[in-house]
Parts: structure tokens; C-alpha cells; sequence
């Protein structure tokens, strides 16, 4: 018994070249998209601006200052903990907009999973 297939739909040597080239060329886009992603940078601040930094799209912490008025040698934790936040907001920009610039390349919400 022969399995009625659509026209266009089966596997033939043509439609597979077509999807190999398809998967090359967005292999290719993604591959450029990421070296774009990885070279931005972003500027984050914390604590009412207290703390500044700025990241680049592989999550490296490119610098880091912090106003004088805040360090308080008897309330450390404190500046801990706007430093903490200043950096998690970091990582979460940076993912978001990776995730979003890939999804807008893959058609995929969130891109390849295990890519970044």
C-alpha cells in the first residue's frame, strides 16, 4: 500500500536542498546576529543611580562606579544589595534582547534554547 502524499510535501532531492540552503542561510544570520549581540553594550544603574554599570551582550562586566554618598562603612549591605540588583537587571536586559533579536531571526519566542 502506497501512503498518499501531498504534492509539495514529500521529501524529494529538491525540497531537501531547499531546506538544507534555508537552514544554512538562518544558521548564517543567527551565527551574525549573536557577534552583533555579543559587542553591545548596555548601561544599567541601581539604587536611584547611585551605582552605574555596563555589561556587554556576553554578561562581562565592562565597569562599574559607585557615587561616594552611598558607602556607608556601618550599612554594607545595603550597597551589597544595590550592587546585587544592578547586576541582575544587567543579565536580564542582556537575555532579554538577545532572546527577542533571535526570536525575530528563528520565528521562535526565545531563539535555539542552549545557543546562548
Amino acid at each position: 500500500m502506497r501512503a498518499n502524499v501531498p504534492k509539495g510535501m514529500g521529501g524529494g532531492p529538491q525540497n531537501m536542498q531547499a531546506m538544507i540552503r534555508q537552514a544554512q542561510k538562518m544558521q548564517e544570520e543567527v551565527e551574525a546576529k549573536q557577534a552583533e549581540l555579543d559587542a553591545r553594550e548596555y548601561d544599567i544603574s541601581a539604587g536611584g543611580g547611585a551605582v552605574q554599570l555596563r555589561i556587554n551582550g556576553k554578561k562581562e562586566i565592562l565597569s562599574l562606579s559607585i557615587d561616594p554618598e552611598i558607602v556607608d562603612p556601618d550599612d554594607v549591605e545595603t550597597l551589597q544589595d544595590i550592587l546585587v540588583a544592578g547586576v541582575n537587571e544587567a543579565i536580564k536586559r542582556v537575555e532579554k534582547t538577545n532572546s527577542d533579536e533571535m526570536a525575530s531571526i528563528t520565528g521562535m519566542a526565545g531563539g535555539f534554547p542552549g545557543l546562548m
